[in-house]
């Protein structure tokens, strides 16, 4: 992999949207989080013109990536957030670009993506991070959020994934004044559930949001399973609540695949499991991760029972959200259930 440098207070980072443009519907939000990313990092945020532009066609969008990789005073690119159509996007990419000035690339969901075919040229990103969803929203960025961020773009070192204790599946809506200033309906978290050998294991990361990766494996954009030996794969699912019976599906596919028999651990994040209009109790709520949760479990000890499971870490679908490295290196110790993540 190749290693972009640090960035330093003061530096210029593209805040792209590449997928949806959330910034159109939520300017008010966008500014706040553009604020407060220069609050928290010392960095320059710069738009490009399709950050604000809904309906943007995907040359387009691929035109503002091209751009920001090719433009040597911009030090690191930031999507605004997912979206459903960026598979469109990549084969406008320039992967000569990309190569000539390696910079990390921070976005989850749809962004799997480009964080995909930016692992394929040796160039690792972070998996996590949306200005319309973790920087904007609220009164204030969750403390694991910005200690993830600063570690991935500024200050590097490993840092221990830790459970925060309370969790929110959404926020409130765009257009309600409140999003400015209040969490969404915040819960209880769980314990995180172990499975596998006892041992520690180590390795590069890989994967991002299952939905995602179905369309991937059908336009023929996976890694071979023998790139993936002995990385860690990280796999998280979307707030379009798949059921377990779909999960268990994908995870089956990644098998026959070859990935789970190649890989040494498995990152599962905490799913969402409700929206504005799917509000189950506590226990429904609990019932529906635990689903999924054994599914995950189930499907990878058939096909790799060396390998070791943590599910519940918070890097997915849901706040607060740790960044964590893609491509990057990570940590799954099983036998003292600790999960650390190497910033550089």
């Amino acid at each position: 992999m190749l290693t972009p440098p640090m960035l330093t207070p003061g530096d210029r980072v593209a805040v792209l949207s590449p997928a949806f443009a959330a910034p159109a519907i939520a300017p008010a939000l966008h500014e706040q989080a553009m604020r407060r990313l220069t609050e928290l990092t010392g960095l320059i945020p710069v738009e490009y013109p399709t950050t604000r532009e809904l309906g943007a066609s995907p040359e387009a969008r691929a035109a503002d990536v091209n751009a920001a990789f090719a433009d040597s005073s911009i030090r690191a690119i930031l999507a605004t957030i997912g979206g459903d159509d960026q598979i469109l996007v990549v084969p406008h990419l320039d992967a000569a670009i990309a190569q000539a000035d390696p910079k990390p690339f921070i976005g989850y969901s749809d962004n799997t993506n480009i964080l995909n075919w930016l692992w394929g040229l040796g160039i690792p990103g972070f998996y996590g991070g949306s200005t319309a969803v973790h920087l904007g929203p609220g009164p204030a960025v969750d403390v694991i959020h910005a200690r993830s961020l600063r570690a991935a773009l500024l200050d590097g070192g490993e840092l221990e994934l830790t459970e925060p204790g309370e969790s929110e599946d959404v926020g409130r809506r765009w257009e309600d004044p409140r999003a400015l200033t209040e969490f969404g309906d915040r819960v209880p978290t769980e314990p995180w559930e172990w499975a596998g050998p006892a041992k520690r294991v180590e390795g590069r990361t890989w994967g991002g949001c299952l939905e995602v990766l179905d369309g991937l494996a059908f336009a023929g954009r996976l890694p071979a399973a023998s790139d993936l030996e002995g990385a860690i794969l990280l796999i998280e699912t979307s707030e379009e609540r798949p059921p377990a019976s779909w999960v268990g599906r994908w995870m089956r596919g990644l098998g026959e695949r070859g990935i789970l028999s190649a890989i040494a651990g498995v990152l599962v994040a905490r799913p969402p499991v409700s929206d504005f209009e799917f509000r189950p109790s506590q226990d429904e709520a609990a019932a529906l991760r635990a689903a999924q949760r054994d599914v995950v479990i189930e499907t990878v000890a058939r096909y790799n029972p060396d390998a070791v499971v943590c599910v519940g870490v918070p890097f997915g679908h849901t706040r607060p959200q740790w960044i964590v490295p893609y491509g990057g290196r990570m940590v799954l110790d099983g036998s003292v259930q600790r999960v650390f993540a190497d910033y550089r």
